[in-house]
């Protein structure tokens, strides 16, 4: 599962990454960022790029209630396409979600452990939005953080991790419409560019 995650880079770094072309404002750095949080995630609109802010933990637009956000906030790689709550997310609402790095915690002694890119650099999480009309008529877009199986630097620690898409897949999984292609894409970022630090 990935329910704790960090992103610091400036708001410079992330546009340029992202070649995005809009006015920004503010993305303050954040070493702790939970379900329930609003997170920058970066959708197709018009066939352009756009950063958006949307409620970490995903409620299907079906939903009674905003409680089901709580668990919610990961969404199995394996089952993405036919799950009520993300097949349609998964069909034709992804994102990508801007990140540093994330924690996971090993379960026999709760030691924690913080994951990220050898070179610590930004990288995309693979996720998909919903948007959600509460009883006062409000919209309000969530997003979920996709998970799959651990490489052999997170499974020690625990036994998913949340997927990391290489760079040059990200335009892919933003833009593609053939379901086993963007399966292909759900897979263990290689082990061989990542480092974990205990905290």
């Amino acid at each position: 599962m990935c329910g704790n995650f960090a992103l610091y880079s400036s708001v410079q770094a992330i546009k340029d990454y992202y070649k995005l072309l809009q006015d920004m404002g503010e993305i303050e750095p954040n070493e702790n960022i939970r379900p329930s949080q609003n997170v920058p995630v970066i959708v197709i609109k018009q066939g352009k790029k756009y950063l958006g802010f949307v409620r970490w933990g995903l409620i299907p637009f079906w939903a009674k209630d905003d409680k089901i956000g709580y668990k919610l906030f990961n969404a199995r790689s394996e089952t993405i396409d036919v799950k009520p709550s993300f097949k349609g997310g998964f069909k034709s609402r992804r994102c990508l979600i801007p990140a540093n790095g994330f924690f996971e915690w090993r379960k026999p002694d709760k030691a924690k452990f913080y994951f990220e890119l050898k070179n610590r650099k930004l990288f995309s999480f693979a996720g998909i939005w919903e948007k959600w009309k509460n009883a006062q008529g409000e919209i309000i877009p969530t997003c979920t953080i996709i998970t799959c199986q651990p490489n052999e630097l997170v499974s020690p620690i625990h036994d998913r991790m949340p997927v990391i898409l290489k760079k040059e897949d990200e335009e892919s999984w933003l833009n593609c419409e053939d379901p086993q292609t963007l399966k292909k894409l759900l897979v263990p970022y290689p082990v061989s560019d990542m480092k974990v630090t205990q905290k």
